[in-house]
């Protein structure tokens, strides 16, 4: 069967970063209008700013950053398209982190491992595996599957409730892995209070409405930056409920 061969120049527009020029780094969307980012370039961009750098049109007149959320879909083509990128981007965030003296997260290790034993599989021309081996793969996915996110990096988080419509959790402190999102807590906090739907929630930082698909770690990075742990969070109905 004939293959079309296509260069990486000729699709560079579609994988790179129109704040930095470079490849797309923990790719983040516009929710309004589709369009890419470097979650970094977006989130500094839309400190002064409340429009898409590409078309200019209005994300969110108040809270832009509620209306951005993760692509991993593009940021793992970015990462299969231009060789040695993610390789390159874990040494980086090791590099940082090591520089802090701190340790280094769970997610960053497996993720460079995942990468190391991918190049090193196609660099030595392996492309079919035998029975033992897929068995071999197949255990360690279960035990993989079986750690519930234990390695990844931690957020200690304290939950209270602002609202006298609601009533306070029994265990408000919790500790969660660094990916969980806005929506997780949102379905833990309707769970325990017994509420027909996560929905009816709203989750603040700082007295700001978080959005649903920010990533804890997104949080910390943002709004809890120079803070000491935990991370103080409120919950409280939607404005349209009170």
């Amino acid at each position: 069967m004939l293959t079309r061969k296509i260069k990486l120049w000729d699709i560079n527009a579609h994988i790179t970063c129109r704040l930095c020029s470079g490849y797309l780094i923990d790719a983040t969307t516009v929710t309004e209008c589709l369009h890419t980012f470097c979650r970094s370039c977006l989130v500094k961009y839309l400190e002064e700013n409340n429009t898409c750098p590409t078309c200019r049109i209005v994300i969110h007149q108040s809270h832009p950053l509620q209306y951005i959320g993760h692509d991993r879909t593009m940021q793992d083509i970015v990462y299969k398209l231009v060789p040695g990128l993610q390789e390159a981007e874990m040494r980086k965030q090791r590099e940082f982190y090591h520089k802090l003296g701190m340790e280094v997260p769970g997610d960053i290790k497996g993720e460079t491992c995942s990468a190391k034993q991918h190049l090193d599989s196609h660099r030595n021309g392996e492309t079919k595996a035998d029975d033992s081996s897929n068995k071999d793969a197949s255990e360690d996915k279960q035990e993989e599957d079986s750690d519930y996110h234990r390695s990844d990096e931690q957020v200690s988080i304290c939950l209270e409730c602002n609202s006298s419509k609601l009533r306070g959790l029994k265990r408000k402190w919790i500790r969660c892995s660094a990916q969980a999102t806005v929506l997780h807590l949102k379905k833990f906090i309707a769970k325990k209070l017994n509420l027909s739907s996560f929905n009816e929630l709203d989750i603040l930082c700082n007295e700001e409405i978080l959005g649903k698909d920010h990533t804890l770690k997104f949080v910390v990075v943002t709004r809890w930056r120079f803070k000491k742990a935990p991370l103080l969070l409120h919950y409280r109905p939607k404005m349209d409920l009170l």
